[in-house]
């Protein structure tokens, strides 16, 4: 009985034994875990990011750029509903709403804020300081008081701006060299959206060197756009229409008008072109948003800080032509502009 009992105090022992060992390990690594979090302010491998978006309005650009700047955050792993939530907020081009959404996104904390437009980065600067910033489809982020610099925005900001002036210059070029005996060129503007004037300047310093005027058709929201548009039928040669969100809203209005009058179309952004403008000088706003979305990657998986980003610009411009939009609006279309197109087969549209 002594013998049994002497076996069982032995084992009981070495089991205690065990247990201490593996509670102490399970302890250590416990306290490096809590050591990396606390010296990083988070774990090594944060498990979920959590996004905020604010979008001026629903039109093809601004969407085909939000869906670029998700792909992207996709190919670095970062998946929606996986990994990542995504707060969406769209203000339906009301600027009581813009302001509303930026301050609903500064009472809360996110990994990063996006805002796609002008109006919606201006708001979000102003009200989101806890937060990193990047912004979209911006024609002017100087103009616009997002930035004072370029190549080292400081702070939280930084972006992907969506004009390059050159852009504006060769189109406004294109349209002097290709639309028979063009003296005047009308534009539906909306005075109220900084990009929107920013752009329509550079047009008409364009157009100036040309001979060519540039004639203006006001509007301060999107029901004005057609009677806009109806209102420079006769006395221009052509229109053009800049990234005015206001505007591009109802971009179908203006080709309606086109195609009725035999007006050459000409807008700023590809998506226009492909619903039935004639021609732009411009590029892809999906990859536009795509480039947003390497920038945010930086930034969530790489620690870069926001402000030391450079804003990019689109780098891939191209001679972009509906043929379509081009017989509708009684324009005949040479193998000499053609030749102008460089990316043919995505640029020539039919």
């Amino acid at each position: 009985m002594k013998k049994k009992l002497g076996l069982f105090l032995a084992s009981t022992a070495m089991l205690i034994s065990v247990i201490g060992c593996g509670n102490n390990s399970g302890s250590s690594s416990s306290g490096a875990s809590e050591s990396g979090a606390a010296g990083n302010g988070q774990s090594e491998e944060k498990a979920s990011y959590k996004i905020a978006i604010s979008q001026i309005v629903e039109h093809p650009s601004l969407d085909a750029t939000r869906e670029g700047f998700l792909a992207a955050l996709k190919d670095g792993g970062l998946v929606e509903g996986d990994n990542l939530k995504v707060d969406y907020n769209n203000a339906q081009g009301d600027q009581t709403n813009n302001l509303t959404i930026a301050q609903k996104i500064a009472g809360e904390k996110y990994d990063l804020v996006l805002a796609i437009a002008t109006p919606p980065a201006q708001a979000v600067v102003q009200q989101v300081k806890n937060s990193p910033i990047l912004f979209a489809a911006v024609t002017d982020p100087l103009d616009a008081k997002l930035v004072d610099n370029l190549d080292q925005p400081g702070g939280n900001v930084s972006g992907a701006a969506d004009t390059n002036p050159e852009a504006i210059t060769k189109l406004m070029d294109f349209i002097a060299a290709n639309i028979k005996d063009v003296k005047n060129v009308g534009i539906v503007l909306n005075q109220g959206e900084p990009n929107a004037v920013v752009m329509s300047k550079h047009a008409e310093e364009a157009l100036e060197k040309h001979g060519i005027k540039l004639i203006k058709a006001s509007v301060t929201n999107t029901s004005e756009v057609k009677q806009a548009a109806e209102s420079l039928v006769g006395r221009v040669d052509a229109i053009y229409i800049t990234l005015d969100n206001t505007v591009v809203e109802a971009v179908s209005t203006i080709i309606q008008v086109a195609n009725e009058h035999d007006i050459p179309f000409f807008s700023a952004d590809r998506d226009s072109v492909e619903k039935g403008a004639f021609a732009t000088v411009g590029f892809k706003y999906y990859d536009h948003g795509y480039q947003a979305g390497q920038m945010a990657l930086e930034v969530l998986k790489n620690g870069k800080k926001i402000g030391d980003l450079k804003v990019t610009f689109p780098d891939k411009l191209d001679l972009i032509m509906n043929l379509k939009a081009a017989a509708e609006q009684g324009i005949e279309v040479t193998d000499a502009m053609k030749d102008q197109v460089n990316d043919k087969e995505n640029n020539l549209l039919e």
